[in-house]
């Protein structure tokens, strides 16, 4: 059985992300002439043709596009179990990018304060997650694992502690007949436009926090939705911590019954899982 150089590999990997040799000899930090060199060799291994290659374009073929399909996961899983018993021996080291959604509240505060403690050689970064888009940062890389707003039903991610359930409360202007209300029932929410967050949330993930109704707008950010909560263009569902966090003086926030708490979940990618990772794991699930 020919045997196959992890080099190859990643340079084919290489070339099918970027479907240019000078640019991936650059990701590589090799020559466009290795990166053909690499190419051949391993087509050779194989006994086919992976890569078309003309005047004006690159592209795999047939053959080179079910070969990428099999290989990334297999080469992500790999890369993965190389850099966890990396970090094994030499301890937790590195960075560590955390994303939040929202607030980052004591626990979360107090989960990093935690982690860091234990493992003072690895630096955290906190990076917020853009409330209409919570599981981007993680899915694209940007951040090593995210705290977001559940529910979470994704098959590339992996859903770790869940933790911080709070009473939600609704946003309206100050001048909105329900802001002079102690506590409301959710049933009174189905007469109120509830702003929503726009796509890339899934749907089921916006249905979750703002149920179907009355149309409202639908928004980026959550300093957005709170504009438009000022301006009586809708109401905006909020739990407790994070309504305070963002209190302004035009808005008010009223205790809502009958609807499920809020609910925070530390989530990463499912082949994206080490030991700094596991590690703040741990500490997010001893606040809980």
């Amino acid at each position: 059985m020919p045997v196959l150089e992890i080099r190859e590999l990643e340079c084919f990997i290489a070339l099918a992300d970027e479907l240019h040799f000078g640019r991936a000899g650059e990701r590589l930090y090799v020559s466009q002439s290795r990166v053909s060199q690499l190419l051949r060799d391993l087509e050779r291994r194989i006994g086919t043709r992976l890569v078309e290659r003309s005047s004006r374009r690159v592209r795999l073929t047939p053959a080179g596009e079910r070969f990428l399909a099999e290989l990334r996961p297999a080469y992500v899983t790999l890369s993965a179990t190389v850099d966890t018993a990396r970090e094994s021996a030499r301890g937790v080291t590195g960075r560590l990018r955390i994303g939040f959604q929202g607030t980052a509240d004591a626990r979360l505060m107090g989960a990093i304060a935690d982690f860091q403690e234990r493992h003072p050689a690895c630096v955290t970064e906190i990076v917020e997650v853009p409330f209409s888009d919570p599981f981007g940062a993680v899915r694209h890389g940007d951040v090593d694992t995210a705290i977001v707003l559940l529910p979470v039903d994704e098959p590339d991610l992996v859903l770790g502690p869940v933790f911080s359930r709070e009473k939600q409360t609704v946003a309206v202007s100050v001048r909105h007949p329900f802001a002079s209300r102690a506590t409301l029932h959710a049933t009174e929410l189905t007469r109120t436009p509830l702003i929503s967050a726009t796509a890339p949330a899934p749907a089921y993930w916006r249905t979750a926090h703002a149920p179907p109704g009355v149309p409202a707008p639908e928004v980026r950010t959550l300093q957005e939705g709170l504009t438009l909560v000022a301006a009586e263009r809708g109401a905006m569902l909020l739990c407790r911590p994070t309504a305070e966090y963002h209190g302004r003086r035009d808005v008010t926030f009223v205790p809502v019954e009958g609807l499920p708490d809020s609910v925070l979940g530390m989530v990463w990618r499912e082949h994206g899982e080490t030991e700094r990772v596991r590690e703040f794991a741990r500490a997010v699930a001893a606040e809980r």
